[in-house]
């Protein structure tokens, strides 16, 4: 997945707005930092942080190793270890020979056919068609699979899953960008979609988190933001939040001291630092560790 690039009053409010457009946990991403606020007279801040990130890959992008059969495990002089010669040598006794279960005219068709590695065992696949078959395979990992699979990879998991919760909804699939998948679950009504969201959303992060691994796992070359949202409430949570922390920074502006928030994830983090982003009268940064994180409003 490409990097995303994104900006904030400080670099804890760039990370947060990152991690919330990816999608993903702070472990789950890699973040560089590109540019850090500077300092200007009287401790106040000029200019913006700018951080950029991306999911971090599973693991190294996999390389098939060609060691699958027949004779590509051999040393590349294709002899087996520890024989120097293909004839046999003059000191061997008829026993050594009769080990060797193959006879002079049989290694001298093999040398005509392979440089002399050694007949596949009866019964064993070709190996041409083998390693065709693992070329393809490893061309159709590296390219991953469209946005539009993900999607469909995704949705299948999670009507699966509402059929198993007895849970009669529609989930719809909406590309958001080029690299952003969002999948939306409704019902009328949708009283019974609770159970999918949980105490702040702490259902519906962990769902989304299960669907995203579903989908990588049917493509550990590349897995898009896969976004996953019940009856709105990620949309209902952004405005609730945008109220709260305009509130918070009015009490801060009128009493001039910072007030620290309850801890939240990094979607909901962003909401605040969004809410905020023109308010001239606070700034706003993140603090503690996750899943702890809090964000902090303190005086301009």
């Amino acid at each position: 997945m490409d990097w995303v690039e994104t900006t904030g009053k400080s670099i804890d409010e760039a990370t947060d707005r990152a991690l919330a457009h990816l999608g993903v946990h702070r472990d789950d991403a890699e973040v560089e930092v590109i540019e850090e606020p500077k300092a200007g007279l009287f401790g106040r801040i000029r200019g913006e942080a700018r951080v950029r990130a991306r999911v971090r890959p599973a693991g190294p992008r996999p390389k098939r190793s060609r060691r699958s059969g027949g004779h590509e495990d051999r040393p590349r002089n294709d002899r087996p270890r520890g024989e120097k010669s293909r004839a046999p040598k003059s000191g061997e006794n008829e026993a050594s020979r009769k080990e060797r279960s193959v006879s002079s005219e049989s290694v001298r068709k093999e040398k005509d056919t392979n440089n002399g590695a050694r007949r596949p065992k009866q019964g064993a696949p070709d190996s041409a068609p083998k390693s065709e078959k693992s070329s393809s395979k490893e061309d159709t990992m590296a390219e991953g699979i469209s946005l539009a699979e993900q999607g469909s990879i995704a949705k299948e998991f999670l009507v699966g899953l509402l059929a198993s919760m007895n849970i009669v909804a529609e989930v719809t699939v909406k590309e958001l960008d080029e690299e952003t998948v969002e999948l939306s679950v409704n019902a009328d009504p949708p009283t019974e979609l609770g159970v999918l969201v949980g105490p702040r959303g702490t259902t519906l992060q962990a769902l989304q988190e299960v669907t995203r691994t579903v989908v990588q796992s049917k493509s550990p070359s590349r897995t898009d933001r896969i976004l996953v949202d019940v009856a709105q409430y990620r949309e209902r949570r952004v405005a609730a939040l945008g109220r709260f922390a305009q509130q918070v920074a009015q009490e801060v502006a009128d009493t001039g001291e910072e007030r620290a928030l309850e801890p939240m994830s990094a979607a909901d983090r962003k909401a605040v630092h969004d809410a905020l982003s023109e308010d001239s009268s606070v700034v706003t940064r993140s603090e503690g560790e996750e899943p702890r994180r809090f964000v902090v409003v303190a005086p301009a």
